[in-house]
């Protein structure tokens, strides 16, 4: 189902994430926005991140500065700077609104003052939708992904929502799941406080040791 952008607003868009769908694009071109619904649902379970050894000494040399909401539209932008993306400019614009409002959040990776990668998401209630993220050094977007989950778990959050299942998600931790299971797990997400902004950042340690799997 396809809608016009300029109905869309950010309380329509968390109604769709409540109601287990989000919205893409057919590329940055393209204004128009569809609803997808996937019958298989990909999802990062709390606690299963796979955090490789050479994963886990490479975030213990802390290589990268790390930080939270500090560029978010720099993310966004990051994630749609390649060649075929999702990311129109009303989608992005729906985004940066609810960043606003303290609902859409990033971690950014930095090298000396460039920024190299990171990612963002959506947090509602006790689920946080991950959006998408982008690297332009090796395992940037990785060790993103890895600061984050350790920060979702300490807050509390329940679901990990990566919409598809890639072999790159897979490889740290990520499975299918249907349709039905997912709409389950979102209901009882959605009955969960959870609260990201009031949990201290992670540091480097606390990434290696909070209960994430490692081999």
């Amino acid at each position: 189902m396809r809608d016009d952008p300029t109905h869309l607003t950010p309380d329509l868009l968390l109604s769709a994430y409540a109601s287990g769908i989000f919205p893409m694009s057919e590329g940055r071109d393209d204004p128009e926005i569809f609803w997808v619904d996937p019958r298989l649902r990909g999802i990062i379970p709390m606690g299963g991140f796979h955090l490789s050894r050479s994963l886990s000494r490479k975030i213990g040399q802390e290589p990268f500065r790390i930080s939270f909401d500090t560029d978010f539209a720099g993310v966004v932008d990051g994630c749609a700077e390649r060649p075929e993306t999702w990311i129109n400019g009303p989608i992005r614009a729906l985004y940066l609104e609810l960043h606003a409002r303290g609902l859409a959040h990033s971690v950014e990776v930095w090298d000396g003052k460039a920024l190299v990668g990171g990612v963002y998401g959506v947090a509602l209630a006790g689920a946080f939708f991950g959006e998408s993220m982008f690297s332009r050094r090796t395992d940037a977007s990785k060790i993103a992904l890895a600061y984050l989950m350790t920060r979702l778990r300490a807050a509390g959050f329940v679901l990990f929502d990566t919409q598809f299942l890639t072999d790159h998600l897979g490889s740290l931790g990520g499975i299918e799941i249907s349709r039905t299971e997912y709409r389950r797990r979102l209901s009882d997400a959605l009955l969960v406080k959870a609260d990201l902004i009031a949990t201290p950042e992670p540091g480097a340690q606390e990434v290696r040791q909070l209960n994430i799997q490692t081999s």
